[in-house]
């Protein structure tokens, strides 16, 4: 049987991974450009196009279930953390050097593009829309690497210089 564009669901499915794969591959290989143009050490290039190829493929595969764009940046962010925090740890590098590479692609310029267009053009209406929505996905992708990042510091194993909130007590200094 057929879909309703003529074409068979089931090579009408295929089209559509295939054209997951290749976003998520134009994904990675962009942010391997914007890495190596941003001169991010070599040994972390290809770590890097990894975190946006996996921020990309979280948006892509979020948007696919019909979410709306700001739960896609969120989900995109928490896999883009989770993967750089992970892979920084595993390399012993900073993890703004991945996490950065990560959230790029949900990075709402699209929305800002729009606000600003329509405030140019005089549809005030339209502009505080795609304003309002381009605050919410950076909300959102602010709150996803937040909580990321909380989570792997509660997970974290106290130091030989890491204060303990016993140590800061005053009551305990008598």
């Amino acid at each position: 049987w057929r879909c309703d564009d003529g074409i068979p669901c089931d090579g009408r499915q295929r089209m559509m991974e295939l054209e997951l794969w290749i976003q998520t591959a134009g994904a990675f290989f962009a942010i391997l450009g914007f890495s190596f143009i941003l001169d991010a050490p070599r040994r972390f290039l290809l770590y890097t196009g990894l975190s946006g190829a996996v921020g990309w493929l979280a948006y892509l595969l979020t948007q696919r279930g019909e979410h709306e764009v700001i739960m896609a940046a969120f989900i995109s962010s928490l896999a883009a953390s989770l993967f750089s925090h992970a892979i920084a740890r595993r390399l012993k590098a900073p993890v703004t050097v991945f996490l950065v590479c990560g959230i790029l692609p949900a990075v709402p310029g699209a929305s800002i593009y729009r606000s600003v267009s329509c405030l140019i053009e005089g549809a005030r209406t339209l502009a505080s829309f795609y304003l309002m929505e381009t605050l919410q996905v950076a909300g959102a992708m602010a709150l996803a690497i937040f909580i990321v990042d909380s989570l792997f510091r509660l997970a974290q194993k106290p130091g030989p210089g890491t204060i303990r909130r016993e140590d800061t007590d005053s009551s305990a200094h008598g």
